[in-house]
C-alpha cells in the first residue's frame, strides 16, 4: 500500500533565539515544490486512484497537484487566475500539468475547474487535503515536543486545520494579513462569509470564502485568530534572511510576523514557515 511518507519530505526544525526568545522554526518551505501543499495533494489523489484530476490555484495548490500527478501518474489539468505569479505559473507547465487562466480570482478559476467533467482536487476543503497537512503538524510535535504554541499561516484554512488536529491540545495561533482574513470572518460570523483578498501574500492565502470544515475543526479546537499588516509581514520575511538566510514568501512570513508582535503568552512557540514560492528579494 502506498503511503503519504513515499512521496514527501520530512522537513527539519531549527531551534533559534529571536530578540532573546526562544523559538522553533518549522521549515516546510523545504518541502518539494517549495510549500506544504504537496501533503494534501498527494493524499487526495492516494485517496482517488485517478489517472486524470482537475483543481484550481492561486499557485502553490497548483504546484503541488501537478507534482503529485508527476509522481502517481497521472495528469492534472490547473486552472489559475490571470492574476496568478508567472513564478509559479511556469513551474506547474514545468511538471507537465495543463494551466489554463481563467478568471481575476480564486473563485472564478474555481467556478470554472468544476465544471470539467473529473475529479476536482480541492484547496483546503476536504478531509483528505486537511489529512495530509495534518502531517507538518505531526512532525513538529514528535520533532519538538516541548512546543506548546504553534503559529499557522491561514488561506482557506486547510493547514491551520490539519495543525489543530494534530497539535495534541497545542494553543494554534491562526495569522492572516489585515485585508485578507476569510478565516477571521468566518470565526467572527460563525460561517463561512466572502471576504476582500488584498495583500502583499495573497496569491497564497487569498481565499475569499474560508474552507467551511476547515471552521467547523478550527470551532472544535484552541485556536486564537490574529491579524498583521501587510508591512509587518515583508519585515517578518525580510528578518528570516538578514538573521538566518531564510528566504520564504510572503504568507510563511506572516506566522513569523504574528510572533514577533509578542502578543501572545507563550514558552516555546513554533513558527510554521509554510512556503517558500516567490520572486524574492528584500523589500
Amino acid at each position: 500500500m502506498r503511503t503519504l511518507s513515499q512521496y514527501v519530505r520530512r522537513t527539519p526544525i531549527m531551534r533559534v533565539a529571536v530578540d532573546g526568545r526562544p523559538l522553533v522554526l518549522k521549515l516546510e518551505h523545504l518541502q518539494l515544490t517549495g510549500s506544504f501543499k504537496l501533503r494534501g495533494a498527494v493524499n487526495t489523489l492516494l485517496s482517488l486512484n485517478a489517472s486524470e484530476v482537475v483543481t484550481a490555484s492561486g499557485g502553490n495548490h497548483g504546484i503541488a497537484v501537478a507534482q503529485a500527478a508527476q509522481l502517481l501518474g497521472a495528469h492534472a489539468t490547473v486552472f489559475v487566475p490571470v492574476t496568478a505569479p508567472e513564478t509559479k505559473t511556469r513551474r506547474i507547465e514545468a511538471l507537465g500539468a495543463k494551466l489554463i487562466r481563467h478568471g481575476t480570482t480564486y473563485a472564478e478559476a474555481a467556478a470554472a475547474a468544476r465544471e470539467v467533467d473529473l475529479p476536482y482536487i480541492e484547496a483546503y476543503n476536504a478531509q483528505p487535503v486537511i489529512e495530509g497537512q495534518s502531517t507538518v503538524t505531526q512532525e513538529i510535535v514528535e520533532d519538538a515536543p516541548d512546543v506548546d504554541t504553534i503559529f499557522v499561516a491561514v488561506g482557506g484554512g486547510g493547514l491551520v486545520a490539519g495543525a489543530a488536529l494534530a497539535s495534541g491540545g497545542r494553543h494554534i495561533v491562526a495569522v492572516e494579513p489585515e485585508n485578507c482574513c476569510a478565516m477571521h470572518n468566518a470565526l467572527e460570523a460563525g460561517e463561512p462569509v466572502d471576504s476582500v483578498v488584498d495583500s502583499v501574500a495573497a496569491d497564497a492565502l487569498g481565499a475569499t470564502r474560508a474552507g467551511s470544515l476547515s471552521l467547523e475543526i478550527l470551532q472544535q479546537h484552541r485556536v486564537s485568530s490574529l491579524l498583521v499588516p501587510d508591512a509587518e509581514i515583508l519585515a517578518a520575511r525580510d528578518r528570516l534572511w538578514e538573521e538566518f538566510r531564510i528566504a520564504v514568501e510572503p504568507a510563511a512570513g506572516a506566522a513569523f510576523a504574528a510572533f514577533l508582535r509578542g502578543d501572545v503568552t507563550t514558552e516555546l512557540p513554533c513558527v510554521l514557515l509554510c512556503g517558500a514560492n516567490s520572486e524574492w528579494r528584500p523589500s
